[in-house]
């Protein structure tokens, strides 16, 4: 197996599918070009290329994988909700300034008037379904270590810590259909 071979499967296990198919799709149905698509999730066009093409496996910023993450649940709205353009370039604009940190810049409850949608209190967005809460939990897990790196923790805790051995198993080495069984079975 060569080098390019080796490094999309391991794409493929760190963020379900190769990052050039990936990006092709997002690109795709929001109409960005490869640059644009590389400003909207903060990559230089370079690194964006060498990431499609399989010459690097793993992105290293956690807020370019989160930008990245909510670039593909745009895609999912866009295609199930039949966003319009207007729409799309505001939620674009809200994703190409998040940091991807897990922080609150405004007191619980108060979101400013010009937020995106995505960033508004839980009052007005539904819940999220199973499935996008497993993805970004896998995602979180993808972003600190390989299916591999966390099936050997999993082997390393399961006689002390059995359920936290099926958690790391289940959202960070297996399947997206396995996760979200768990995920149901347990929330």
């Amino acid at each position: 197996m060569d080098q390019t071979e080796h490094n999309l499967r391991q794409q493929t296990e760190l963020y379900g599918e190769p990052l050039g198919d990936l990006m092709r799709r997002i690109g795709g149905t929001l109409g960005l070009t490869q640059a644009r698509l590389a400003e909207a999730i903060g990559l230089s066009a370079p690194m964006l290329s060498q990431l499609m093409s399989g010459q690097r496996v793993k992105i290293g910023n956690p807020a370019v994988v989160s930008r990245l993450h909510s670039l593909d649940l745009l895609v999912t709205r866009v295609t199930e909700e039949g966003l319009e353009e207007p729409q799309i370039a505001v939620e674009l604009a809200g994703i190409r300034s998040s940091t991807g940190a897990f922080t609150r810049s405004a007191p619980a409850g108060h979101t400013p008037a010009d937020a995106p949608a995505n960033s508004m209190p839980a009052a007005n967005n539904p819940r999220p379904d199973a499935r996008t809460v497993v993805r970004e939990i896998q995602d979180l897990f993808r972003s600190v270590a390989s299916a591999d790196e966390i099936q050997r923790a999993a082997d390393q805790i399961v006689a002390q810590s059995p359920g936290l051995a099926e958690l790391l198993l289940a959202y960070g080495a297996g399947r997206t259909d396995d996760a979200v069984a768990h995920y149901e079975r347990h929330h």
